[in-house]
Order: structure tokens, then sequence, then C-alpha cells
């Protein structure tokens, strides 16, 4: 928390000077659009809490700023109840409202999330006007007034708001700091990896569109006692969302300035062309965020904080290689290298990990057809076979991502089927992806502490589990460089120190040296080898059989989903089935 504080003394350094200007602003005009730059930079960052840092474009957030608004308004008039009370009362409306939301729109992705949140301020605009309020009034309060937060100088309002904006982005910058934003940012950036990671997806994004919601509802509140008169078009309508997302998107969005900045230069600017032209121009706030959104598209689709920011910071000189295709990771087995001078281990008899007929399909399509095998504690165990053998689809049941249509995985006796990726992560099942899957804009360290955090039981735990996982793989030198700037090999190694920072029982390597030359790959190999030593179960998928022969205790081999040899690697690649459907004959040759 101290750390936030000491953070946020820009913002501090802005406030004061925008508080000192507004106190020379006279006109009344003037005044208000100073509050509210403040009011709609405010529910920018509400907008950022959900849609910022977790990618999911919401076009509905007027639903929780509109009853955040209705309900203190009718609190006032119906029970005399003072905006001081219904402001935190406002933001609990909100938080609800986003929970109710949340549930079932959280089932969807991508626009079809974006359309469905544009539904619901739709319905509760002809909803309250079907209720009979097609407009209605703050009561005005002769005596006492301030209790009822009315007051004649308006430069009051705008250090309100400067107060709310304040509390805002000190949760904001909070949430930034801790497990919840980077759980948000690690979703937004590739949610399957943050499953895998041991993150629940839903449950993170339940709490942002909680917080979200609430941060909307007391903005609305607010808003409701500044303008004194709403209606529901004015409130619930398509422009007040788009104001959300335009202020927060033109700034930057998944930023505290971003919002600050977008509603800083947007809402001057709309606000005065509204009114020298909004007489025989209507709507000419919608043409001005239309024209802001389509400048950003081509200009800085991250907004203008990200823009500056990344040509001020200068980036350290590594050039990432490019991340391997689904045709690099197809290439063909190589050459082999007999595994006779490699000393057979000395493995556990415990069983860690049991499956029993697993089978999956989808429509005519057999990709696992009753698969069975054992891994013994300290094993491990190469999974190989042809393109299209089902190796993937195997480790996709195995952790979660897919759901077998029968058969049971079984850890340590315990049958794990249909439960979910981050479940599973927590029972003990880590995985690393055939396609790297980064969070690019997260720091190496930061993409390896999001896997500490399933176990960890405070922030200097999850720091303690991130430097020993960084410390296997070797990458504790680059731990501060961003994961978008670093070569195939860290990204792999990095990866592999995410899984392990998730302390599992049972490593699931999906082609882990895909993408590498043999230097590299015989580095990663290393790695791999001395993990097994420290009682590491480890299950790989990978195509480079001279790596492989060297390093596993077991071959399972796949082909067209059925399991058709296993064994130890000296029987296996001498096995004449083996040799004709994935070896080939350079393979029979030296058999």
């Amino acid at each position: 928390m101290l750390e936030t504080l000491r953070s946020l003394r820009p913002f501090l350094f802005f406030a004061v000077g925008y508080l000192v200007l507004a106190m020379f602003v006279t006109n009344s005009y003037y005044q208000l659009i100073m509050t509210l730059v403040l009011v709609w930079a405010t529910f920018g960052l509400s907008w950022n809490m959900l849609s910022g840092y977790t990618g999911l474009v919401s076009f509905g957030h007027a639903s929780f700023f509109g009853l955040g608004a209705f309900a203190t308004v009718l609190a006032q008039v119906h029970l005399g109840i003072s905006p001081w009370i219904m402001l935190p009362v406002a933001a609990g409306i909100g938080a609800l409202a986003g929970l109710l939301i949340g549930l079932p729109t959280f089932r969807l992705r991508g626009h079809y999330f974006a359309l469905s949140m544009l539904a619901y301020p739709l319905t509760l605009l002809y909803i309250f006007q079907w209720l009979g309020y097609p407009e209605i009034s703050v009561p005005r309060v002769e005596e006492g007034s301030a209790f009822y937060m009315q007051f004649d100088e308006g430069r009051v309002y705008t250090v309100l708001a400067m107060i709310l904006l304040g509390i805002v982005v000190l949760v904001t910058r909070h949430v930034e700091r801790t497990r919840f934003g980077m759980s948000l940012i690690a979703i937004k950036q590739n949610e399957s990896a943050a499953e895998a990671a041991g993150i629940n997806t839903l449950a993170w994004k339940l709490r942002s569109i909680a917080v979200s919601g609430a941060i909307a509802g007391a903005v609305g509140s607010f808003y409701a006692v500044l303008i004194l008169v709403i209606t529901p078009m004015s409130v619930f309508g398509m422009l007040v969302s788009a104001q959300a997302l335009t202020v927060a998107m033109f700034g930057g969005v998944a930023s505290v300035w971003g919002p600050i900045i977008g509603a800083a230069f947007l809402i001057p600017v709309a606000e005065t062309l509204h009114a020298e032209l909004g007489s025989f121009l209507p709507g000419i706030q919608g043409v001005v965020y239309g024209l802001a959104i389509i400048g950003l598209i081509i200009l800085a689709p991250e907004g203008i904080y990200w823009k500056i920011r990344d040509h001020v910071v200068k980036r350290k000189g590594r050039t990432a290689a490019p991340a391997p295709t689904e045709e690099a990771a197809a290439a063909e087995p190589s050459a082999p290298t007999t595994p006779a001078e490699r000393p057979e281990r000395e493995l556990s008899e415990e069983i860690v990990l049991e499956v029993q007929s697993i089978s999956k399909s989808f429509g005519g399509l057999k990709a696992v057809q009753n698969v069975s095998f054992q891994v013994n504690k300290g094993m491990i165990l190469g999974i190989i076979g042809p393109n299209g053998a089902g190796k993937t689809t195997l480790f996709n049941l195995l952790n979660g991502f897919q759901t077998p249509d029968g058969g049971h995985v079984l850890v340590h006796g315990e049958d794990l089927v249909r439960r979910k990726p981050h479940q599973l992560c927590r029972a003990g099942v880590g995985r690393t992806f055939q396609i790297m899957r980064p969070f690019k804009r997260m720091s190496v360290h930061d993409n390896v502490k999001v896997g500490a955090y399933v176990h960890a039981a405070s922030e200097e735990d999850a720091e303690r589990i991130t430097r020993e996982a960084l410390e296997l793989v070797n990458l504790q030198g680059i731990s501060q460089d961003m994961a978008g700037s670093i070569t195939t090999k860290d990204l792999r190694l990095m990866e592999l120190a995410r899984a392990l920072a998730g302390q599992p029982e049972i490593l699931l390597l999906d082609e882990t040296l895909a993408g590498l030359g043999s230097e590299e790959a015989q580095d990663v190999v290393n790695v791999i080898r001395k993990l097994a030593e420290t009682g590491k179960t480890i299950v790989i998928i990978e195509h480079t059989m001279q790596a492989m022969v060297q390093l596993v205790d077991r071959f399972l081999v796949l082909d067209h989903g059925e399991l058709i040899v296993e064994g130890p690697p000296q029987e296996v690649i001498h096995n004449d089935k083996v040799i004709e459907a994935y070896l080939g004959k350079k393979w029979s040759a030296h058999a």
C-alpha cells in the first residue's frame, strides 16, 4: 500500500494544479465543464477496470451509471435520503448489477460479449420510461442544502469530483499492483495461459465487473446531483457508454492516466462544440467521439498514453526470435541417437498419474481412443506420434481444457475429470503450450509471478516462489525484461518457470523444444533433466527425437488417437509399428 501511495505523487501534482486552475474560473458553464472532465475521467476508469484490464469490451456501462443516478434521485424524491448516503449505496447497487449481468454474459466472447452488454442499458432505458420517469428532477432544498449536496458555488462540485476521482485512482493503482490486476492483465493477454497458471478466470472477471459497476454507480449518483435533471436517455443512452469507452481508449486502456488524458481532451471539445453548434448540428458530441476513435485506430491503437510511453521508454536491445508456427512444430523427427549411453534411472513405485480408458471425439473424428497409462513419481514420460495422432488433445484432456467423452484421469487416486484448468493447476498439474503464450506486456518476473499466486499465501511468498522458479531455469538475469522482447529459448524457459511457480507435482510440457536450435534445445533439456532429478514428474510431447531418447524414461506412442506402443526408449525406437507409423525410413536404416 505504501508503494501505491508513493506512485500517486504525479496524480497529486495534477490534482493540485487542476484545482488551482479551477479556482480562477468564474464562468458557471466552464466550471461545469471542468467538473464534467473529472466525472467522465472517473467513469472512464470504471470502464477501464473491466474492459481495459480484461480486454472484454463493454458497450453497456451506462447500465451501472444510470442505476446509480436514478437510485439517488428517486431516494431523495420519495424518501428524502441524502445523496451523501446514496453515493455508497449507488456503488453497492452498481456492484450487484455487475454481478447479475456478468454471470450470464461472461459465457460469451469477443463481439458477442460487446453486443450483449449493449442490450442491458437499452432494456433499462425502456423500463424506466415505462415506469413513468421520462424526466425527473432533483428537489431543490433551501435549508440545510449542503446535507443534500447542493451548493451555490460550482467550484465545490469540482473539488468533490476530484476527491471521487482520487479515490478511484487509488483503488485502480492498488488493483494494478496486486494479484487482482495481474490476474486481469493475464486474462486479457491470454486467457488459456492464465487458466493453466491457476487463475480462476470467471471469478476474477466477476470481481472486476463488480468493482467496475460500483465505480460507475457512484459516478452516476454524483452526476445526477450535478446535473439536477436526468432522463432515461441521458443516463442509459448509447452515448453514455460511448463516452466511457472513448475517453479510456483515446487516452490509453489498462492505465490510470489513459481515461484522465482522454477526458481532459475530448470532454471540453465535445461540450464546447455542443454549446456552439448543437442547435443546428444535434448530436455533435457523437461526431467528436466517432472521429476520435477513427483517429485513434489509425495513429495510436492502444491510446495516447501507451504511444508516448513506448516512444519515451527505450527498450533494451533484445530482438525476439519469431515464435514457432504449427508447421515448424510439425517437423520430421530428427536422426536417432542411441540411448544406451544414458544410465537407467531408478524410479519410485508410487503412481502419481493414472489415465484409464480416456477417449475424445470431435464429430466423426476420434482424436483419442481408449488410451490408458500410468506415470510413476519422478518419471519423464515422452509422448510421440505423427501429426494428428492426438497428442495435444490428450494433454488438453489431462489438464481440463477439454472434457473427455469417457474415461478417468486420476492424480494420486483422485479422479479429476471435468475439473477446470485452474483447479487442476491447484491440484498439482502444471502445463506449457506448443505455441508459446506469454503475457507480452508484462515482465518476465511478472509472467512467472502470475503462476506463483496459485499457492502463495502473500505477496512476499509469491515473490519468493517467483525468484526460485526463475533460478531453476536460469532466467534471473533477464527477469525485468518485457516478455515481448526476449528470445524464443528464453520464452520457452519463462513458460516453464511460470508452470514451476505453481509448484506442480506433474509437469505437462507440450513441444518445449519447438523452434530451438540444437544448442538451445540442449540447454532446455538440461533444465528439464535437472527438474526430474529434484523429483518432478514430467510428461513431454516432442518431435526432437535426438533429445527425447536421451531424456525420457519411457515412451508412449500414439497413432490416430490410439496407443500403439508403450515402453523404454531402447524398445520403442526399434519397434516396427513405431518405425512405420512415425519414425520412417531414416530410423529404419539406423534400427
